[in-house]
């Protein structure tokens, strides 16, 4: 399988502060075009995390907590396409997934649930998965402890 990730600049490391850490996600080349009609695209899908805030843009969904709020990470997958593909609701505990590939990704779980697919904040969830190309590291940087 071939990954691709929107162009970035080189990121500050998380804990540092500054420029927040980017990391694309991993598309599998079969789910490019259903997931382009939904307007997610390589440019358009990222997971930034800086001192303060995680924040994940998938196409047209906003995800954005305070990395306070921020209580695990673990890496996960392989995954069955049917259930990471495409944005999803968890109908076992409400958590939300962005996903653009099978392969791994990463589980984040919250403090407070937050919002994410539906406009408002009447629906939330409490935990987050992406598959992003770079896994191991994003689960090292919300591991880390943020500085003060």
């Amino acid at each position: 399988m071939t990954t691709s990730e929107p162009d970035r600049p080189a990121p500050a490391h998380p804990t540092t502060g500054g420029t927040p850490r980017r990391y694309g996600f991993r598309f599998d080349p079969v789910f490019r075009l259903p997931l382009a009609l939904l307007g997610v695209r390589p440019a358009t899908a990222v997971v930034e995390l800086d001192a303060d805030a995680l924040t994940v843009r998938f196409g047209p969904w906003r995800l954005r907590t305070a990395r306070s709020n921020v209580t695990g990470a673990e890496r996960g997958g392989p995954y069955r396409w049917w259930r990471v593909v495409g944005p999803h609701i968890s109908q076992v505990d409400r958590g939300v997934t962005f996903g653009t590939s099978t392969a791994a990704g990463v589980c984040v779980r919250f403090a407070t649930p937050v919002p994410a697919l539906l406009p408002g904040s009447w629906l939330r969830h409490p935990g987050l998965t992406v598959t992003v190309t770079e896994p191991d590291e994003l689960v090292r940087a919300l591991r880390a402890p943020a500085p003060d």
